[in-house]
C-alpha cells in the first residue's frame, strides 16, 4: 500500500469516527429535549457539538487532514440541508407568527429587502465579493442568519465555500452580539420591549436572540416586572415572524438568479419554475402544522396537543440535523478555496450587520 492510500485510509477511518461522535452527541441531546432524557453530570455530552462547532470541526478536518468520501460529504451536505429545512416548516405557525408580528411589518418588509440592496451595493459594487456569497450573507442577515442560509444555498446551488464562508461570518457575529447587545440596551436605557425588538432584528440566529433577551432580563429583573412583558418574550415573537420571511425569500431567490440558473438548468425554463421541490414541501409543513396539526378547532384539543408534540419533535430534529449537515459543509473545503475567498465576506458581513443594527436602532427609538 502505497503513501498516498494509507493517507486516504487514515482520512476515512478519522472521518466516521467524527461523524459518529457528532451525530451521537446531537442524537442524546435530541432525546434529552423531546424525551427527557436525564444524563445528570453527562449532560454535557448532548449539548458540545452546536451549529458553530460543528462547522469549525468540518473546517479543521478539511484543513488539517483532507477530504474524506468526496461523493458522500456533498450529498449529505446538499440533500440533510434540504430535508432539514423541510423540518423546520413544522416548527413555524402562521397565525401565531402574524399575530405578534402585525406591529411594524412595514419596517420588517423595506429592512428584509434593504439588507439585501445593501448586500448588493457592498458586495458587489463596493468590495467585489462573489454573487453567491454576498447574497447568502445578505440573506443570513436580512432574516434568521444559519437558517436563511441553508434554505436559499441549495437554490442558487451555492458552492461549499460560499456556504461554509458566509455561516462562518454570521457566527462568529452571532457570538459578538450575544455579548455585547445586553451592555449596549443598558448603556442606552433600552426598556424591554425596546431591546427585544433590536435584538429579534439585528442579531442573526434565534438561538442569540434568546439569548440576548434572557441575559437582558436578568440584568434588569426590575424592569421587567413593572413593565410587565420581558426582553426574551419581545424578542422571540418577533424573531418568529421574520423567520417566516425565509418563504418570501425562498420563493424570490429564483428571480434574483434567473440568468445564472438558466445557464445551469437551461435557458427556455422559466425563473419560477427554479424553485425547488424542498421550499415547497417547507411550505406545506408550515400550512400543515399551522391548519391540521395545531388546529384544536378542526381535530379536537386532545389531538392538537399531540400534533404540536410532534410538530415541536420534527423542528428540534431538523435543528439537529442541520447541525451535523454543517459539519459536511465544512468538510468540503480546501485550503486553496478559503485563501481565494479572502478578508471580503468578513468585512460585507459587518457592514450588514452594523447597518441594520442602526437602522433598527433609530426605528426603535423614533416610535417610541
Amino acid at each position: 500500500m502505497d503513501k498516498t492510500s494509507i493517507v486516504m485510509k487514515r482520512n476515512e477511518i478519522c472521518y466516521i469516527v467524527v461523524v459518529a461522535v457528532i451525530g451521537v452527541s446531537l442524537l442524546l441531546g435530541f432525546a434529552e429535549e423531546v424525551f427527557g432524557l436525564d444524563m445528570g453530570s453527562l449532560s454535557w455530552i448532548a449539548h458540545w457539538v452546536s451549529s458553530p462547532v460543528a462547522l469549525a470541526i468540518g473546517f479543521a478536518f478539511a484543513l488539517l487532514l483532507g477530504k474524506a468520501f468526496p461523493v458522500f460529504n456533498k450529498t449529505m451536505s446538499k440533500k440533510l440541508l434540504q430535508y432539514s429545512v423541510i423540518g423546520l416548516g413544522f416548527g413555524m405557525n402562521v397565525d401565531k407568527a402574524l399575530a405578534s408580528g402585525s406591529e411594524g411589518m412595514i419596517f420588517t418588509v423595506v429592512s428584509v429587502f434593504g439588507t439585501l440592496a445593501l448586500g448588493w451595493l457592498f458586495g458587489r459594487k463596493l468590495l467585489g465579493v462573489d454573487s453567491q456569497t454576498s447574497y447568502l450573507l445578505s440573506s443570513g442577515t436580512a432574516i434568521c442568519g444559519g437558517s436563511a442560509i441553508a434554505a436559499v444555498g441549495p437554490i442558487i446551488k451555492a458552492k461549499a465555500e460560499s456556504m461554509s464562508v458566509a455561516l462562518g461570518v454570521v457566527f462568529v457575529l452571532n457570538g459578538i452580539a450575544l455579548f455585547i447587545f445586553p451592555s449596549i440596551g443598558d448603556a442606552l436605557g433600552m426598556t424591554m420591549k425596546q431591546f427585544g425588538m433590536w435584538a429579534a432584528i439585528a442579531i442573526h440566529d434565534t438561538s442569540s436572540v434568546v439569548g440576548a433577551g434572557a441575559a437582558y432580563d436578568q440584568m434588569h429583573p426590575d424592569l421587567v416586572a413593572s413593565q410587565g412583558v420581558s426582553a426574551l418574550e419581545v424578542a422571540t415573537t418577533i424573531k418568529l415572524t421574520r423567520a417566516l420571511w425565509i418563504v418570501v425569500l425562498a420563493l424570490v431567490t429564483p428571480f434574483f438568479f434567473r440568468r445564472s440558473l438558466a445557464q445551469t438548468d437551461g435557458a427556455s425554463k422559466p425563473w419560477y419554475s427554479c424553485v425547488p421541490r424542498f421550499i415547497i414541501w417547507f411550505v406545506v409543513a408550515i400550512i400543515f402544522n399551522t391548519y391540521i396539526l395545531s388546529n384544536a378547532s378542526l381535530i379536537g384539543d386532545a389531538a392538537a396537543s399531540v400534533g404540536g408534540e410532534f410538530s415541536g419533535a420534527v423542528a428540534k430534529l431538523a435543528k439537529h440535523l442541520i447541525t451535523l449537515s454543517l459539519f459536511f459543509i465544512g468538510a468540503s473545503l480546501t485550503r486553496e478555496t478559503l485563501r481565494s475567498v479572502g478578508i471580503k465576506p468578513l468585512i460585507l458581513g459587518v457592514l450588514l450587520w452594523v447597518s441594520i443594527s442602526c437602522a433598527s436602532l433609530a426605528y426603535i427609538f423614533w416610535v417610541g
